[in-house]
């Protein structure tokens, strides 16, 4: 679970906050999509749910663990892919995989089991002796996705994961946070694919200007807006934004 509670954050040399006042709970056992337009805070947000941006204001606690006081087991508990899959290039994918397994301590056979089960559902599973720097955007995702995994987390965290992936990729995407969220664990991730959301998700967050528009769930958001399609519902709603 992760729970937010009147989150701010505001750019040096930037006077509108890119995050303003931001209260919400990811649920165990859900899958939650989080969207808002280019600029509305999606990945601020996430990157200070992963410690990697300060808060200005508020508190996030994952699992109960707050994320600036207690920062080491807070990010014990998720696995984090970003936006931007293009690091540790001169590694090879197994070198990156086992560095990660390192860092969490993730016991051999749990890392041997991970690498093989999630290389070959990928169909990277050969290519993993080959340096990062070799793979294509979408291989360079999935060796990302199977490092947020390989120590089991119970939170998983993606920035808009199904980009430069491949049809195949994708579908063990989907499916992988499926399985993840039907073992009571929590899922959340960003996307501006609104058709892949309204086929995923549990839970919705909408955001615009870093303030919440909507959270709850996706039939709760549906019923609002009777016949008519994420895709819509979304441009409606973000459009004085």
């Amino acid at each position: 679970m992760i729970e937010l509670n009147h989150v701010s954050k505001t750019y040096t040399g930037k006077g509108a906050k890119a995050v303003d006042d931001l209260t919400w709970t990811v649920k165990d056992g859900r899958i939650t999509g989080f969207f808002g337009p280019n600029g509305a805070g999606k990945s601020t947000t996430l990157k200070m749910i992963c410690g990697v941006h300060s808060i200005d204001e508020g508190s996030i606690k994952i699992n109960g663990h707050d994320i600036a006081t207690d920062a080491i087991e807070a990010k014990r508990q998720f696995g984090y892919v970003p936006d931007d899959p293009d690091r540790f290039l001169r590694l090879t994918g197994i070198e990156y995989l086992d560095f990660m397994a390192d860092v969490y301590g993730t016991p051999a056979e749990r890392r041997a089991s991970c690498v093989e089960e999630y290389g070959k559902r990928f169909d990277i599973y050969d290519a993993l002796s080959s340096r990062i720097s070799d793979y294509s955007h979408g291989m360079r995702q999935k060796v990302h996705v199977m490092a947020a995994l390989i120590h089991e987390p119970s939170v998983w965290i993606l920035d808009e994961p199904m980009t430069g992936l491949d049809p195949k990729g994708a579908y063990e995407l989907k499916e992988m946070m499926r399985e993840h969220a039907e073992r009571g664990n929590s899922v959340l991730f960003s996307t501006h694919v609104l058709e892949t959301a309204d086929a995923l998700c549990d839970d919705v967050c909408i955001i615009a200007r870093g303030r919440k528009l909507f959270n709850g769930t996706l039939d709760e958001l549906k019923a609002t807006h009777p016949d008519t399609s994420l895709e819509q519902i979304f441009l409606e709603m973000t459009s004085d934004e």
